[in-house]
Order: C-alpha cells, then sequence, then structure tokens
C-alpha cells in the first residue's frame, strides 16, 4: 500500500518574501522612480551640449562622467527615502505588523523582505545607469571594479539603514513621507544632484564629505576613475551605516 508524499510547505519568511516580491512588482510607480528615473536623469543630462564636453579644468574629464555615480546613488535615495517608509509605516499604521506578532510569520520577515526588495531594485538601477553611461555617452567603466562594489553596497546599506530610521520615528504614514521629503532634498544636493560634488569649492566638498551620499559618491567617483576609494569616505559611509542601523533597531515600534 502506497502513499502520496504531501507537498512540502514553503517557510513562512519563504511566503512573505514572495508576498511582497508581488506586491512590491504591482507598484509601477515606485519601480520607475527607483530604477528608471535615475537613468532617464542621466540621460537628459547628458543631452546638453556641454556636458558632453571635455573641460581642462577637471583633468579633460566630462561633467556627465560625474552624474553617473550621482545617479548610481540618487536610486539609493530614491528607495530609502521615498518608497520604503510609506510601506512599512503603512504596516504599522493599519495593525499588520501587529497581528503577524501572534502567527508563525515574524514581523521581521516583513523587514527583511522589504529592506532586500529595495535593495535590490537600487542595485539594478546602479547597473543601468553604468551601462547607460557606457554606451549612451562613451562613459568607461568603473576601473576599480572591487573599490566600486564595496561603495555601492555601502551607500545601499546607508539608504536602506536611514530609510529603517524614518520608518522607526515617524509614526504614520504621512509623516514618514513628510520626514522622507525633508531628507530627500539635502540628500539629493550632498550626492550632487543639483550640482557636481567634484566641481564643488574645497570647503563645501570637504562638508559634504562627512554625508553619508557626499562620502559614497566621492568614493564611487574615486573608484570609478581607477583608484581604491578613500578609507575616509568609505570609513565615513560605513559609520552613518551602523549609526543610523542602530538608531532604527533602538526606536522602531511593532505597533
Amino acid at each position: 500500500m502506497s502513499s502520496a508524499a504531501a507537498p512540502a510547505k514553503a517557510s513562512p519568511g519563504r511566503a512573505v518574501l514572495h508576498t511582497e516580491t508581488r506586491l512590491f512588482l504591482r507598484e509601477p510607480g515606485s519601480l520607475f522612480w527607483i530604477i528608471g528615473f535615475p537613468a532617464l536623469l542621466l540621460v537628459i543630462l547628458g543631452a546638453i551640449p556641454s556636458f558632453r564636453e571635455p573641460d581642462p579644468a577637471d583633468g579633460g574629464q566630462r561633467i556627465i562622467e560625474f552624474y553617473v555615480p550621482t545617479s548610481v546613488v540618487l536610486a539609493m535615495i530614491m528607495a530609502g527615502l521615498q518608497a520604503m517608509p510609506p510601506v512599512i509605516t503603512g504596516y504599522r499604521e493599519r495593525g499588520i505588523l501587529r497581528r503577524m506578532s501572534v502567527t508563525p510569520v515574524r514581523p521581521q520577515a516583513v523587514l527583511g523582505a522589504q529592506m532586500g526588495l529595495h535593495g535590490l531594485a537600487a542595485l539594478i538601477s546602479a547597473l543601468l545607469v553604468v551601462v547607460v553611461g557606457r554606451l549612451v555617452f562613451d562613459v568607461p567603466l568603473p576601473r576599480q571594479a572591487g573599490g566600486y562594489l564595496l561603495a555601492l553596497l555601502l551607500a545601499i546599506v546607508c539608504a536602506l539603514a536611514l530609510g529603517a530610521f524614518i520608518s522607526a520615528v515617524a509614526p504614520t504614514t504621512k509623516i514618514a513621507t513628510a520626514i522622507g521629503s525633508v531628507v530627500f532634498f539635502p540628500s539629493m544636493f550632498t550626492s550632487g544632484v543639483w550640482f557636481p560634488v567634484q566641481a564643488m569649492p574645497d570647503l563645501l566638498a570637504r562638508i559634504v564629505s562627512f554625508t553619508p551620499f557626499g562620502a559614497a559618491v566621492q568614493a564611487l567617483d574615486q573608484a570609478a576613475a581607477g583608484d581604491w576609494p578613500s578609507w575616509s569616505h568609505l570609513g565615513v559611509a560605513a559609520l552613518w551605516g551602523v549609526l543610523l542601523s542602530a538608531g532604527a533597531v533602538r526606536w522602531f515600534r511593532w505597533e
């Protein structure tokens, strides 16, 4: 007498990841701002003729080359500040995290899935920006691949940690969106969206280098040029990631 084996059930964590992935893919607006907008911005900036001309003052580099690392970091800013906090605070506001706490599915699984999905989207966007820069504007690929990858991962950690911190201190979705918007514009400035960090006056560039995204952009630019990123830039980004993560853990509320 034979018996059919019962189908294996997916683990709660895997089920949450599957569900969150489906919900994430149903948000075309978030996908556009994280994945599509940075590359589109690079194309728009590259359409300015002077941005494609070598500048003797910058060693013959073109302005568009400075905007590749800036556009890479912009994707992470969009993911960490604009996309992720409203989702997590919305779950808390609607009591979803509280209800999960009495089931085999732990709220941490939702947070891990959200951070993983937004981090993956930022990585895809970074790859797209580098490819667009290379194919459309003949921007050289990063010459120091290892340093570039390390700086990229630290930038993603900073962005997601900042998003988690906002999610921790914001009691409602509206407040999370408001805080994210307030932090968003200074982050865009320090990452060089409005004015390349490499072209800033020395004092301003030094100040910006102590911010998480300013340090990340400068580290990415150094790696793209073939140098190992400055340990000071990598250290600043890593320190911000640790501090923001610690703050998020300290003040995060499940309900």
